[in-house]
C-alpha cells in the first residue's frame, strides 16, 4: 500500500504523477478504494478521480473492475463507480457503457446521494455518448416513474445535465416543459436550478 494514502495531508497531484509512470500504483489505488479505512479509501478515490478526468485512457482497462462495484452493497463503492465510469465514457471505444446503460440508470432508484450523482453526471455522459443522448434524456424526463423517495431533489442534477447538452439536444421542447414544471417543485435547490436554466435557455427557442 502506498504510505501516503494513510496521511490526511496527502498530495493528490504527486500521487497522480506517480501513477502515470508506475503501473503498480494504479493497482494499489484500486485496493485502496476497497479499504475499510476511510482515509485510505478517500485518498485512493481522489487520485483515481483525477486520473479519470485528466487521463481516462489510463484507467479504461480497469472498467470492468468499476462495473462490478456498481453491484456492491456498499454505498460508497457504488458511488465511486458511478463517478469514475461517467468520466471513462469519454474513452469508451468498446461501448461498454451501452451494455450497462440500464444497470447504471437503475441507480435512480437507489439512495438520494447515488441517484443525485447519476442525474448530475448524465450531462457528461450525453456529451461523451451522442448516440445515447435521447436515451439519457428519457431517463431524466421520467424520474417521476422511479421508486426514488426524493424525486424533487434529484431533479436538480437532471436540470444541470440538461443545461450541459441542451444546445445539441433534439428534445428541447420536452426538456423545457420538464424544467418549467420544476420551477414549482418542493425542492428549493431544484426550483433555483430551473429558474437558472430557463433564464439561460428559454429565449426564443421556439
Amino acid at each position: 500500500m502506498l504510505p501516503d494514502l494513510s496521511k490526511r495531508s496527502v498530495n493528490i497531484k504527486t500521487l497522480t504523477n506517480r501513477a502515470l509512470t508506475d503501473g503498480k500504483v494504479i493497482n494499489e489505488l484500486l485496493e485502496g478504494i476497497l479499504s475499510k479505512k476511510d482515509i485510505i479509501r478517500y485518498n485512493s478515490f481522489r487520485v483515481l478521480h483525477l486520473l479519470s478526468e485528466e487521463y481516462p485512457e489510463l484507467l479504461y482497462p480497469k472498467w470492468d473492475f468499476f462495473a462490478v462495484m456498481i453491484n456492491s452493497d456498499n454505498a460508497y463503492h457504488k458511488l465511486i463507480a458511478v463517478r469514475l465510469i461517467a468520466n471513462l465514457t469519454w474513452v469508451d471505444t468498446k461501448n461498454k457503457f451501452e451494455k450497462m446503460f440500464n444497470k447504471y440508470y437503475d441507480l435512480l432508484n437507489d439512495s438520494v446521494i447515488i441517484a443525485g450523482h447519476v442525474t448530475a453526471l448524465s450531462g457528461k455522459i450525453a456529451k461523451a455518448k451522442p448516440k445515447l443522448r435521447d436515451q439519457v434524456t428519457n431517463k431524466l424526463l421520467n424520474i417521476d416513474k422511479t421508486s426514488q423517495k426524493h424525486k424533487d431533489l434529484i431533479k436538480a442534477g437532471a436540470i444541470e445535465s440538461f443545461s450541459e447538452y441542451f444546445g445539441e439536444s433534439e428534445n428541447k421542447k420536452k426538456i423545457i416543459e420538464f424544467v418549467k414544471k420544476q420551477s414549482k417543485c418542493k425542492s428549493p435547490k431544484t426550483k433555483e436550478k430551473a429558474k437558472e436554466f430557463l433564464k439561460k435557455w428559454n429565449k426564443g427557442c421556439f
